[in-house]
């Protein structure tokens, strides 16, 4: 398969695509035994994109998504990236940004669910440096559900001139430290404002954690000392989507 090429296994993958890029579909293939509404509607959606479909076994379809889920459709793509100019989708935004930078997540499952939950909290774009994070790979866009098409996911050469910049547009630069003595209350995040989160296990490294507007920690009651990277950028999130609301 060309390197060109992305697989989108499941319904939330494929049909995401067909919604936001439907011209970078190629080809879906789906079970041939399904009958179902679902199904139908989908398959419906691929021939409204003009894409072409094909009826296989099942046993073609573990093929194709070598490992992946696939709920019974899988769909060949163009690779798709939604931006790759943070000032680009700065100019577009209306209202204060919402971003989320990741520095150095390379686990895909944990960047798929940070995508998701971008999504569903209306975050602008997630930012990440290119040398040391995991790309839009197929793993990713399953567990996204579909978020990887429509979260603009932006890797930079440069993690930390990408933070500087952002600050001399007004944005706000939050980032999460165990050691840090103020909680995410502490953060008026009706602000322009972008959280960072390290990575897994190490946290953010020196240079990001020195660019940094202000450090916060996300209290923890409990046994355990942090959380899942998603998990923590989802606390943060919704931060400022309660004190949006409420604004």
């Amino acid at each position: 398969m060309a390197a060109d090429v992305q697989v989108l296994a499941g319904f939330h993958a494929v049909a995401a695509r067909l919604r936001h890029a439907p011209d970078s579909v190629k080809e879906v293939y789906y079970d041939a035994q399904r009958r179902d509404k679902r199904m139908a509607a989908l398959l419906e959606q691929v021939k409204r994109a003009g894409s072409a479909a094909h009826g296989v076994p099942a046993e073609r379809l573990d093929g194709l998504a070598k490992g992946l889920r696939h709920q019974g459709i899988v769909a060949l793509a163009d690779t798709r990236v939604l931006a790759v100019d943070i000032d680009e989708v700065l100019d577009e935004i209306e209202g204060p940004p919402l971003l989320l930078v990741l520095d150095g997540v390379t686990d895909p499952h944990n960047l798929g669910a940070c995508l998701r939950t971008a999504d569903a909290a209306g975050v602008h774009a997630v930012i990440a440096p290119r040398d040391r994070a995991v790309g839009l790979n197929a793993t990713v866009q399953r567990v996204a559900c579909g978020a990887a098409d429509t979260v603009p996911y932006i890797m930079v050469t440069n993690l930390a001139r990408t933070l500087r910049g952002l600050k001399e547009r007004g944005i706000w630069v939050v980032g999460t430290d165990d050691q840090a003595t103020d909680a995410i209350h502490a953060v008026d995040a009706r602000l322009p404002t972008a959280w960072v989160m390290g990575a897994e296990g190490e946290g953010m490294r020196r240079l990001t954690r020195e660019t940094c507007d202000h450090l916060v920690n996300i209290p923890m009651l409990g046994a355990v000392e942090s959380l899942n990277v998603s998990v923590a950028s989802a606390v943060c999130l919704y931060e400022s989507v309660r004190q949006r609301q409420q604004a």
